[in-house]
C-alpha cells in the first residue's frame, strides 16, 4: 500500500467539516427566512452597495438615499449578510474539496466528479440566492434554494461517511428493502419541498387547529393557485391576491405529506431494526422522526414560535443526514 498523501488527509478532514458547516448554513437560512430577513439587503452580493451592513448614521442615510424603496433595518441586514458570509465560506470549502479530490483521486472513496458536481451545485445555489433578492422572494426560487441547500448537505454527508464510516453491500441482501431505503430519501426531499413551499408562501398558519383544518377534515381548498410554480409571492396565477383556500391547500398538502413520511419512515426503521449494524441508526431515525412531527404540531398549536420553527428546519436536516448515512452504509465503497 502507498502511504496516505497530505491531499487525501486534508480532503478527508474538509468533507467532515463541510458537512457540519452545510447544516449550519441550512439552519441559518431558515432563521433568516423565518425572521423575514431575506430582503434585509435589497442588492446582491453586497448590502446597500457595500460588502458589509451600513452601521453609522451617515452610512445608513447614504444607503437609504441610494435605495429609497427599501427601509434600512440593520438587524435584518446583518442576519442576511451573516448567512451570505457563511454560505460563501462553505463555497470556498467545497472548491478546496474539489481541487483536493482531483489531486487525490486514486485515494478518495468516491469519484472525483462528485465534488466537481458539488461545485456546480454551489454555484447554482449562489444564483438562486441572488434571484431570491432580485425576484423579491418568489416562492419557486426560495423553495429551490432550500432544496439546493439540503442537496448540498446530503452530498457532503455522503462524502464524509464514505471516508469516515463503515460501508458494506452485504448488510442487507433483500433488494426490495434496499430499494425502500433509497426511495426514503426521495420521500423526505419531497416533504422538505412541501415544507419550504408552505413557509415561503406564509401558509404555515393557514389553519391552526389540529388534526382538523378550520374544524374540517377536508376544508375548502384551491390547488390550482396553491401550486402554480411561476407566480409571485402572495399572488395567484392571474395576478390577483392569493386566497385563503389556496394557502389552506398548501398547508393541508404539507400535513398529508407529513403523514405519508411518518408512516413510510417508521415502517422502514422498524424493518431495519433487526440488522445489528443498522440498529442504532434505525432507533435514531425513529426518535428524530417523532421529534420532527411533534415540532410540526407544536408550531401549529403555538402559532409558529421562532425557536420551534428553526428547530423544525434543523431536525429536517438531521433526517437528511440519517437517511444519507443509511444509504451509504448499505453501499460498497469504490
Amino acid at each position: 500500500m502507498y502511504p496516505t498523501s497530505n491531499n487525501f488527509k486534508i480532503f478527508k478532514a474538509l468533507v467532515l467539516f463541510g458537512a457540519v458547516l452545510a447544516l449550519c448554513v441550512v439552519v441559518l437560512g431558515a432563521y433568516v427566512r423565518l425572521t423575514d430577513a431575506g430582503l434585509g439587503c435589497p442588492d446582491w452580493p453586497g448590502c446597500y452597495g457595500a460588502l458589509t451592513v451600513p452601521q453609522s448614521e451617515a452610512a445608513i442615510q447614504h444607503a437609504q438615499e441610494a435605495y429609497p424603496h427599501s427601509t434600512v433595518l440593520v438587524g435584518k441586514a446583518w442576519r442576511e449578510m451573516a448567512h451570505r458570509y457563511l454560505a460563501s465560506t462553505l463555497g470556498l470549502f467545497v472548491l478546496a474539496i474539489c481541487i483536493l479530490g482531483w489531486r487525490a483521486k486514486r485515494e478518495i472513496k468516491t469519484s472525483a466528479w462528485l465534488p466537481t458536481f458539488l461545485v456546480v451545485l454551489i454555484g447554482f445555489q449562489a444564483m438562486l440566492g441572488m434571484w431570491t433578492v432580485t425576484m423579491l422572494l418568489k416562492p419557486a426560487i426560495v423553495s429551490a434554494h432550500l432544496l439546493g441547500g439540503m442537496s448540498t448537505l446530503a452530498i457532503l454527508v455522503w462524502l464524509a461517511h464514505r471516508h469516515w464510516g463503515h460501508c458494506s453491500a452485504n448488510i442487507i441482501h433483500s433488494y426490495p428493502l434496499r430499494l425502500a431505503i433509497r426511495f426514503a430519501l426521495i420521500i423526505l426531499l419531497m416533504q422538505i419541498f412541501l415544507g419550504g413551499w408552505t413557509s415561503t408562501n406564509y401558509a404555515a398558519l393557514a389553519c391552526t387547529d389540529f388534526p382538523t383544518c378550520h374544524g374540517m377534515w377536508l376544508p375548502e381548498m384551491d390547488f390550482k393557485d396553491a401550486f402554480h410554480l411561476l407566480r409571485d409571492l402572495g399572488q395567484s396565477a392571474n395576478g390577483g391576491l392569493l386566497t385563503l383556500a389556496s394557502i389552506t391547500a398548501i398547508q393541508w398538502t404539507h400535513r398529508l405529506g407529513a403523514l405519508v413520511t411518518l408512516i413510510y419512515l417508521s415502517l422502514l426503521a422498524l424493518n431495519i431494526l433487526k440488522y445489528w449494524q443498522l440498529k442504532r441508526l434505525a432507533l435514531l431515525l425513529l426518535v428524530v422522526l417523532f421529534a420532527q412531527i411533534s415540532l410540526g404540531i407544536a408550531n401549529l398549536i403555538l402559532h409558529l414560535p421562532l425557536v420551534l420553527a428553526v428547530a423544525h428546519n434543523f431536525t429536517a436536516g438531521v433526517l437528511v443526514i440519517i437517511l444519507v448515512i443509511l444509504n451509504s452504509k448499505i453501499t460498497n465503497k469504490k
